[in-house]
């Protein structure tokens, strides 16, 4: 009787562990990130704001669906374990950004770093290399630009401060032409002020950002759309431009004197 309950029992759990997934396995790293805790938080906000508005009638905003998509990118991003992202700089200045904390020859210089990420300068018309952390840019005390919050609503901003972008974006950082505004090709994970994060958000203006030696790693920008125009354009003015043909020279003719009236021999 003993060794068929223990039979039984055996049983039991031998079923119960086919059956039932196992309670305790490891769940994926991706859920214990910060940035896609963060990341999920925002997009369900939105979510929930746009289904609220679609049922009261209305209709969501070209930014907001925008901020949306770009959420959405993000978290597929996290979770395929892309774990950088890439800043261009289209303006005319140096640009400010944030990536991975400075390398130190001693272990120690980098336990004591007092911030969570470094500050590196990139030069117009370059962009970080592939894999380097672009964390996000710098905007200076004298510079302003608009931003699309989680709830889809557009804010003015001025800095100083700190605007952070998810991991697998490539952020564009151009200058409108009209209002000197910065502008960005995709809207902004999330914007800090000094003494909301630990990153280094001093309070300076654009012409010292201008001073320094740009040291973020980088690779040149190829402009193709211009490359394309010039190329686009040369080529009938070539074939437009006449070819010159050489003139003949005029034939001289040599005048004979008369024979009469001369001595000849």
């Amino acid at each position: 009787m003993k060794l068929f309950k223990a039979l039984l029992i055996a049983l039991l759990i031998l079923v119960n562990l086919i059956l039932v997934p196992p309670a305790l396995a490891d769940k994926p790293k991706y859920l214990k990130n910060p940035d896609y805790i963060e990341v999920r938080k925002a997009l369900d906000e939105l979510v929930a704001a746009k289904d609220a508005q679609i049922r009261s009638g209305g209709s969501i905003s070209e930014a907001t669906q925008k901020k949306l998509d770009e959420l959405e990118f993000q978290k597929y991003a996290l979770e395929t374990g892309v774990n950088w992202g890439q800043c261009r700089n289209q303006t005319e200045k140096t640009l400010a950004v944030y990536g991975p904390i400075p390398s130190f020859d001693d272990d120690d210089d980098e336990e004591d770093y007092a911030y969570d990420t470094g500050l590196y300068f990139l030069a117009p018309g370059q962009a970080t290399k592939n894999k380097w952390d672009c964390e996000g840019i710098y905007l200076s005390s004298d510079a302003t630009t608009t931003v699309t919050n989680p709830d889809g609503k557009t804010q003015d901003l001025t800095g100083p401060v700190a605007i952070k972008i998810g991991n697998g974006t490539q952020l564009t950082i151009s200058t409108n032409p009209n209002t000197g505004e910065v502008e960005f090709n995709l809207p902004p994970t999330k914007v800090f002020k000094a003494n909301e994060i630990n990153w280094f958000i001093p309070n300076v203006a654009q012409a010292l950002i201008d001073t320094r030696v740009p040291n973020a790693p980088a690779y040149q920008i190829a402009d193709v759309s211009t490359n394309l125009i010039a190329k686009k354009s040369a080529a009938p003015a070539a074939q437009a431009k006449p070819k010159t043909q050489s003139q003949p020279e005029p034939e001289v003719k040599l005048q004979t004197l008369p024979k009469k009236g001369y001595y000849s021999k």
